[in-house]
């Protein structure tokens, strides 16, 4: 049976509010404006707690995706509030394309909104890969160049207040500066200003001076990389607030910027192309595109670094990590992206890395749990723990998992010239199966 509901279509840019289930939480609050510069009414859901899960579980099969569970359970959580005006009302999905059941997503969300009783609210979807046509959201050039600023300045954003606020003298001095700035950025892109890219490059060294001037005392402290599925990584809903539970750790938290998600997302345009055949044309606008992306953020890092922030390198020194551990050619789920994430954060001195996926993701499991070992052997120093997350497994659980990784990496902090090489999968289960065998 065909679920159907409405299609979203232009002329609802104007008489619908358009509800965003939240991921990135500062990005999307400053891609919020850039979606409001143009006309759109949207509202980013902050929506959360067990019953969100519990909805999504009564619509959502829990094989299916967890991250599908949870965004249409955060859906029907909103419709079922009565805040809304359900006759004025559309639910905005992405959909990424290629082999990762996400593309999925907007006919499970419809199936739900028909059996829900909600079959007269409209979907739109956002994507670049040509799927839902009849409702997708219309993208101008003007909409994509804000998103992208939306995108830069908040991973800068992030990666600057992860920075000061566990070593900050005065409690909540990061998180005012980095209310002060998003509230200066949606302005600025509310009034089409500062989102091209000379414009950005020229704010970027002010927004990480303005983050040096908050006093600080710099103690040691455990340094954590979190990587993984892009919803888990990023959705406080989907992690169970993990970068909060990590900073109440007295950790200092790196997650990498969404906008390597989105230059993955160009640079597999290419890699197809040149692993499977198709137009050089193209092959040379995503080069060229890329290119565009990676010196907007190679200015951002050399700015951090100027005022003595952490930094990555640039994405295509990012891309060069992965070379004999795993093949470019690896693109389903964040594919070779996710090893090559673990691989910076480990020489960057964010050794101690929580790899967050939903459980039953196939392709993260591959490209996230079954490298570890491989960067294990290449970098002793690295205390890896994979988390899996689903309606089934308990918070408590998930974290005293990350409490054993952390006690690790705090007795590595105390005590460095006696820190024993981590442990691999094999010998903490006792040794590896010997298959021995006779020549006849």
């Amino acid at each position: 049976m065909e679920y159907m509901t409405p299609n979203f279509t232009k002329e609802m840019v104007k008489t619908h509010k358009i509800l965003i289930p939240n991921m990135a939480v500062t990005q999307f609050r400053l891609m919020q404006a850039a979606l409001a510069s143009e006309g759109y009414q949207t509202e980013v859901l902050g929506n959360c707690g067990s019953e969100v899960a519990q909805l999504g579980l009564k619509y959502v099969h829990n094989d299916t995706c967890y991250p599908a569970l949870l965004v249409i359970g955060q859906f029907l959580d909103a419709l079922n509030s009565g805040k809304y005006d359900l006759e004025h009302t559309a639910l905005l999905i992405t959909q990424t394309g290629g082999g990762c059941r996400a593309s999925n997503y907007i006919k499970l969300l419809r199936k739900a909104l028909v059996k829900a009783g909600y079959g007269n609210i409209p979907v739109a979807s956002l994507n670049f890969s040509g799927l839902e046509k009849g409702s997708g959201l219309p993208l101008t050039l003007p909409l994509l160049r804000k998103v992208i600023a939306a995108i830069f300045y908040g991973d800068m954003l992030v990666a600057l207040r992860s920075q000061t606020a566990p070593y900050e003298n005065h409690k909540g001095d990061a998180d005012a500066m980095t209310e002060k700035w998003i509230a200066r950025i949606q302005e600025w892109i509310r009034t089409d200003r500062n989102y091209s890219a000379p414009a950005m490059k020229k704010q970027f060294p002010a927004i990480a001076a303005d983050y040096a001037t908050i006093p600080v005392t710099r103690v040691p402290k455990v340094k954590v990389g979190v990587v993984g599925e892009i919803y888990v990584k990023y959705s406080p809903l989907g992690n169970n607030d993990l970068e909060k539970f990590l900073e109440s750790q007295d950790c200092e938290v790196n997650l990498p910027g969404l906008m390597g998600f989105v230059e993955y997302c160009v640079a597999n345009t290419r890699l197809d192309i040149d692993l499977y055949g198709g137009n050089k044309l193209v092959a040379g606008g995503a080069d060229a595109f890329l290119g565009w992306l990676d010196s907007i953020g190679v200015a951002s890092y050399d700015a951090m670094r100027q005022y003595g922030f952490y930094a990555p390198g640039s994405f295509r020194e990012l891309m060069k990590k992965p070379e004999g551990i795993i093949s470019l050619g690896a693109k389903m789920g964040e594919g070779w992206l996710l090893t090559a994430e673990m691989l910076e954060l480990v020489e960057g001195g964010y050794g101690n890395i929580v790899c967050a996926q939903p459980f039953g993701c196939l392709p993260n499991h591959i490209v996230g749990k079954g490298m570890i070992n491989k960067i294990r052997a290449l970098h002793p120093e690295a205390n890896i723990t994979p988390v899996d997350y689903d309606p089934s497994a308990t918070r408590v659980n998930q974290e005293n998992r990350i409490k054993l990784m952390l006690a690790v990496a705090r007795e590595k902090l105390d005590h460095p010239e006696a820190a024993p090489a981590p442990m691999t999968a094999e010998e903490l289960a006792g040794g590896a199966p010997q298959l021995q065998t006779t020549v006849q």
